[in-house]
């Protein structure tokens, strides 16, 4: 078993490098796993991002052994990606995502584990359908979040996305951008939503490291068209990017 972080690299120097390995600290925890000195990682990642100019940076951590008892050291690799080639909207597919906790209490609730198999399955699901990805809604209906991407849509000027009591992961991308929001005088709202919610909203977006605030223009057979909003806050995220980039 094990846990993961993915960020991104601009030039060579990293993106909320700080937040991310709070996160990574925060899933081995929950995990009961030791890792490598946060200066070390640190250096490892800052090391492979100059290595890999505009990329996405990974760091995959594992337990070291299968016994827990051992307390065998924690192996731990970092690796740089090129950035995919990203469609400038997003059309998605929604699925059901059965193994996903969907509000039920998790003792690993937060925990960003290597246990992606489901999710990229979906991923594929999805492209085989047409379509460029998946969202993924529990059994109960509700709109989680995709399997790599959380989702935001807009209801009468009102930035709605599922809260975080529903197990989805705690983005730091999404976070940043409800942050934007909030500075820009657009109202948030955090909750439980199911599908048909999306009937009422005037704009849909994917926020991740990798995409960033990308507009979502198809979820299943609902259409949407790139909105003022999506485009005032994928500005306003890159911005942020700039600005932590500037100030080291």
């Amino acid at each position: 078993d094990g846990c993961f972080e993915a960020l991104r690299a601009y030039r060579g120097s990293t993106f909320a490098l700080g937040p991310h390995l709070d996160r990574l600290v925060a899933s081995a925890a929950l995990l009961h796993m030791d890792l490598p000195s946060r200066e070390e990682m640190e250096g490892w990642i800052r090391a492979v991002a100059r290595d890999g100019g505009d990329c996405t940076v990974r760091i995959v951590a594992t337990r070291g052994g299968f016994d827990p008892d051992v307390n065998a050291a924690p192996r731990v690799v970092v690796l740089w990606e090129p950035i995919p080639e990203l469609p400038e909207y997003l059309c998605v597919l929604p699925l059901e995502a059965p193994w996903h906790s969907d509000g039920a209490p998790s003792e690993l609730t937060g925990a960003k584990t290597l246990s992606y198999a489901p999710n990229m399955a979906a991923n594929r699901a999805a492209r085989l359908a047409g379509f460029d990805d998946a969202l993924l809604h529990g059994r109960s209906g509700r709109i989680l979040e995709g399997p790599t991407f959380c989702v935001a849509w807009v209801v009468d000027g009102v930035l709605e996305t599922p809260s975080l009591d529903l197990g989805i992961l705690a983005s730091i991308t999404r976070g940043a951008t409800l942050h934007e929001a909030a500075r820009a005088g657009i109202g948030v709202r955090e909750g439980h939503f199911g599908l048909d919610r999306l009937d009422d909203a005037d704009e849909v977006m994917a926020l991740s490291t990798v995409k960033e605030v990308k507009p979502v223009v198809r979820v299943g057979e609902r259409r949407f068209a790139p909105g003022s909003v999506t485009e005032l806050l994928a500005r306003r995220y890159r911005n942020r990017v700039e600005t932590a980039l500037a100030n080291g």
